[in-house]
């Protein structure tokens, strides 16, 4: 089960709205659904959780590039809302690299179906063997600097697990408006 939601720092304090992400295709288009939540170019946060599996800090501060915190990469990898926040400079991959080398695969069309004597170390090359859950890295990746400046350091971001994004909330002093729109 996922839970997603918006929290926008105001001059009145935090405001929470749920939000829908099934029209959301990259981190481009859910950093503008966050900027809208915001006509003043406020700090706005997408809260995006997986329940005990791993959860995601975006952070859209006006025009500024978003910065991204995936608790764990891997995980999150294996949905379709992970896989908007592991874009290729998150992971440090080149732009469009899906972690499968097609140079390395063995595309000679040989007739008898047997690798070259020079290809037995590289049998196991192969989009399964060099796909794209190897390049994720296990654990977190990331700005986990992200809400530093907001109270929840680096540490206190890395050891949060299971109620993540109430936790969250709890340290921004958020957690009532989180719970209107939960």
């Amino acid at each position: 089960m996922y839970f997603a939601a918006l929290l926008a720092r105001t001059e009145d304090g935090w405001e929470a709205s749920d939000t829908e992400l099934d029209d959301v295709e990259t981190l481009s288009d859910l950093a503008d659904l966050a900027r809208e939540a915001s006509p003043d170019d406020d700090t706005v946060l997408v809260l995006i959780e997986q329940e005990e599996g791993w959860f995601g800090v975006v952070r859209v501060d006006g025009e500024e590039d978003p910065r991204v915190y995936v608790s764990d990469a891997a995980a999150a990898a294996r949905s379709s809302y992970g896989e908007i926040l592991l874009t290729d400079e998150l992971l440090g991959r080149a732009p469009g690299d899906d972690g499968t080398d097609l140079d390395a695969l063995d595309l000679d069309g040989t007739e008898d179906g047997e690798p070259d004597a020079g290809d037995a170390d590289d049998a196991d090359v192969g989009p399964a063997a060099a796909g794209s859950s190897d390049a994720v890295p296990h654990g977190p990746v990331g700005d986990a600097r992200v809400l530093e400046d907001l109270g929840v350091t680096e540490k206190e971001l890395r050891s949060l697990a299971g109620d993540a994004v109430n936790e969250i909330a709890d340290a921004l002093g958020a957690s009532e408006v989180l719970e209107t729109v939960r």
